[in-house]
């Protein structure tokens, strides 16, 4: 049987660079080999691509920056998917060719359809959601909006841009404080793995925090902190018939579940399944592939709910795009718990990504 050639992409130019090392790993060390050529294509925080031959020490490493390896291009002028050489920016003789590419990358330019419109142009198929479904998602304002459209419902928010804070401070702080009651949220708009965000329980914290989450955005929200309020969150699969998987809760280790307790400490505690009423858990799964759907979602995502300690309330938090593959994330623990074990999950994501390449091979290009 030919072997599906499959390029893993890690790092990327974001501040959840480290993080995709991490999923990148375990996602590889999942791939069956007999089935699948891999080629491991780590992207520096400067936007270098770089073609790694051995798995084992690529991904060992922290980042990729720190790895000398040999640089290369997709190659999006011609139809014949390949990798180039790119020595000093002089693109050179194709390395080899791919059938589809795995983007195990986080945050901006990984998740936001940027990396997504390359591959549409290089007519590869890839892992995930597309170009429109990727940059809606990475933006939590226009995501809410999406939501919103659809019926799903949410805490309240406010958006503000980085020239509003920095033209006037006290305007925005009584904008802020006008709508809610402390304590509040405070998010970069486009970043993922809860990095920038805070919660603000007063004036000075809400200062703090607004200035944190501008160095990682823009664009910033500030949303009504659901207390008193469960964190759940459902699994996502599939492209035009997307399922749900069994809902997971979360327990923080802190007061959220903010980066460290994702990704470096162990204090915090997943359940799984959530203990929940049935009817709750069948909502949120019905919110979760509305919310996919609402998005034009394929491929995966993970859908992050809030509800209320009597099962009353539930409002949708965020959908990722693509979600974390460590070994402590939730969403291949969520398919594991609904009977897609980790090996299954990953072929399963590859085939959903050549299907859909597949129907999008069909639609006319000419008049």
């Amino acid at each position: 049987m030919k072997k599906i050639k499959v390029g893993v992409l890690f790092g990327g130019q974001s501040a959840e660079h480290e993080v995709s090392l991490v999923s990148a790993r375990h996602v590889v060390a999942a791939m069956d080999k007999s089935k699948y050529e891999i080629s491991l294509i780590g992207i520096t925080h400067t936007g270098n691509w770089l073609l790694a031959d051995d798995q084992s020490k690529a991904l060992a490493h922290k980042t990729v920056d720190e790895q000398a390896l040999p640089a290369v291009t997709l190659d999006y002028t011609g139809s014949d998917r390949s990798l180039k050489r790119n020595e000093h920016g002089v693109i050179s003789e194709a390395i080899t060719e791919l059938d589809v590419i795995f983007p195990v990358l986080h945050g901006p330019h990984g998740e936001d359809g940027t990396v997504q419109g390359l591959f549409e142009l290089a007519n590869v198929p890839y892992v995930g959601c597309g170009v429109a479904a990727s940059a809606l998602a990475m933006d939590k304002v226009l995501a809410k909006q999406a939501f919103q459209a659809v019926g799903i419902p949410q805490t309240d928010y406010q958006a503000y841009r980085s020239h509003q804070w920095q033209q006037d401070q006290a305007a925005v702080i009584k904008s802020i404080e006008d709508k809610f009651n402390y304590p509040v949220f405070v998010k970069p708009a486009n970043m993922g793995s809860s990095v920038g965000i805070s919660k603000a329980h007063d004036q000075n914290e809400l200062v703090t925090g607004i200035n944190l989450a501008l160095n990682y955005d823009l664009k910033i929200i500030i949303e009504e902190s659901a207390e008193g309020f469960r964190e759940v969150e459902c699994a996502v699969l599939g492209n035009e018939n997307a399922k749900a998987s069994v809902v997971g809760e979360i327990i923080p280790g802190k007061e959220f579940y903010d980066y460290e307790t994702k990704y470096i400490d162990d204090k915090s505690e997943l359940i799984i399944p959530a203990d929940l009423p049935e009817q709750a858990a069948k909502q949120i799964q019905h919110y979760a592939v509305k919310a996919f759907q609402a998005i034009d979602g394929s491929g995966l995502a993970r859908v992050d709910f809030f509800i209320s300690t009597d099962n009353q309330v539930i409002y949708i938090n965020e959908i990722n795009t693509m979600p974390g593959f460590t070994p402590i994330s939730m969403y291949p623990k969520l398919w594991q718990a609904s009977g897609v074990e980790y090996p299954d999950l990953i072929d399963k994501l590859i085939s959903l990504g050549l299907e859909k390449s597949i129907q999008k091979q069909k639609l006319k290009t000419e008049i």
